[in-house]
């Protein structure tokens, strides 16, 4: 992963291959670009003039735009690069995080092949830190597990942000904090981009234990033979198509001074063929992607543990393989839940609220203060939120708009979505005791009812269908690449360490 340094050197005498400048948009009616605070000594070497240059290179200082211009004498760094940030702050007002992180990195993308990188952008409190350095190893991500190097060039090497205090414990707190965010964020998209014949199962079981045991986190694997014995017919019925067996994976992390306790729960069909419900032609060819919840849920434990948050947090991966063959799940089979509940399969590519349904109700019997799940669950989230944003679902409104708001927070869009009890009733079975489908209108929603019914009496509850935002199918922007993205992972972090201060009840 890319090396991340704070440096008090001047952006103007710093050596590296380029320096990082911001450019803001002027107010009123005759404003140009503006440069931001931190790029006063490269605009200098400029003789002051390095806004105008911009301009006349057609820079205007929009959010995620890139210019790149040779540096004059005076600059050790042989290349500028100037990265909008939007409209400038009003006065005493500052750049907002998601504007910095967004900015650093595009600015790390625009350097890929670049040994060393010097950031100079606008710098005041911790928060800045954190964002600027979050935003450019995010951005400075590569999946090139899968390339022989000839035709992908190396993210920037080395990243070294100016104006950021090494010996200020604030600063150095906030990127230690936005590295361990950035490694385990990585390491879910690393996973989320496995192509499923080296990644199903067993072999995110393996990583999950190695990770684990890396980290001093306690971790449990349930095989075919205990999820048979234990009777979790939601994550048996599921797998049972595919010569890669389930896996139920237990990750847990404690702290001796912990007073509450989540639960974090993860959807990982490790492919998604839609089973028996065979998808449509086109629709196939991302579907490694349908357990990047789980990559999150393992992100945001290990995360939790390298942090050392005053939390308990445990991940509940609930991993299987959907596929058809003589011994797939049927529509009109019926499976009887872990929970006991008994489930009317009418669609089997209605597949990862089985799995949920009985990780749900596994996680319900410790008794945490509350659940999170995360799952790519339904497209018709996607048709509600778009491709960047994800729906939050809860059965408390007070935590569901905590959840939103958390999620805001750490740079994630999300949006409340509710659970119209009316949409109940067309889950009704006249053979179980519940339909794995119901209306097709409201379907997201739909299947957020369907998990509720899986949540342990009395248990705070939130369901996130990251659908949308977990795999990137368009172009790169900001610090989002193609692929997998990493999504939810800084909600579930940023909601375990707000449960540590106690700011959640």
């Amino acid at each position: 992963m890319t090396a991340l340094t704070l440096s008090t050197a001047g952006a103007a005498t710093l050596r590296a291959d380029a320096v990082v400048v911001g450019i803001a948009k002027g107010t009123g009616p005759k404003a140009g670009p503006v440069l931001a605070p931190g790029a006063e000594a490269v605009d200098k070497a400029f003789g002051g003039k390095l806004a105008g240059v911009l301009e006349t290179l057609g820079a205007s200082g929009a959010e995620g735009e890139v210019t790149k211009l040779p540096s004059p004498s005076g600059l050790k760094a042989p290349v500028v690069l100037a990265v909008g940030l939007g409209t400038a702050p009003g006065k005493d007002e500052a750049f907002a995080a998601e504007v910095l992180r967004s900015a650093a990195g595009a600015a790390a993308r625009a350097l890929t092949g670049t040994k060393k990188a010097a950031f100079a952008l606008p710098v005041e409190a911790a928060e800045d830190v954190a964002a600027i350095a979050e935003g450019a190893l995010l951005g400075a991500y590569a999946f090139t597990a899968y390339q022989d190097g000839k035709g992908a060039k190396a993210p920037v090497a080395e990243i070294a942000l100016i104006g950021a205090k090494p010996r200020d414990k604030a600063h150095k707190a906030a990127a230690e904090r936005a590295i361990t965010l950035a490694e385990e964020m990585n390491r879910a998209r690393d996973l989320v981009n496995t192509p499923p014949n080296d990644l199903y199962p067993e072999s995110f079981a393996a990583v999950a234990t190695a990770a684990a045991k890396e980290h001093g986190v306690k971790v449990q694997v349930l095989d075919e033979k205990a999820l048979t014995k234990g009777g979790y017919g939601g994550i048996l019925g599921v797998g049972t198509g595919s010569a890669n067996g389930p896996r139920l994976v237990r990750i847990a992390y404690t702290h001796p001074a912990a007073a509450k306790s989540l639960a974090f729960v993860g959807k990982g069909i490790t492919y998604d063929s839609g089973g028996i419900s065979l998808k449509p032609a086109g629709h196939n060819e991302t579907m490694k992607c349908d357990m990047a919840g789980a990559a999150a849920v393992f992100a945001a434990v290990v995360s939790a543990a390298r942090l050392g948050l005053k939390v308990n947090v445990t991940g509940w991966l609930a991993l299987a393989e959907n596929m058809p063959s003589g011994t797939a799940t049927r529509p009109g089979d019926v499976l009887r839940m872990y929970s006991g509940k008994t489930v009317e399969v009418l669609n089997t590519d209605a597949e990862g609220r089985l799995v949920l349904a009985d990780a749900l109700a596994k996680a319900s019997e410790e008794n945490p203060d509350a659940i999170v799940d995360v799952a790519t669950l339904t497209g018709a989230m996607m048709m509600a939120l778009g491709s960047r944003t994800f729906g939050v679902m809860a059965n408390d409104d007070a935590f569901r708009t905590a959840v939103h708001e958390t999620a805001e927070e750490a740079g994630e869009p999300s949006w409340p979505m509710p659970l119209p009890a009316d949409l109940r009733k067309g889950m009704d079975s006249p053979t179980a005791d519940i339909a794995n489908m119901g209306e097709r209108m409201g379907g997201g929603l739909v299947a957020g009812l369907f998990l509720k019914e899986f949540v342990g009496e009395g248990i705070t509850w939130a369901h996130l269908d990251i659908a949308g935002p977990a795999y990137n199918e368009g172009a790169p922007f900001g610090y989002t690449p193609k692929g997998g993205t990493g999504s939810a992972v800084r909600t579930l972090v940023r909601l375990a360490e707000r449960t540590a201060d106690g700011e959640l009840g």
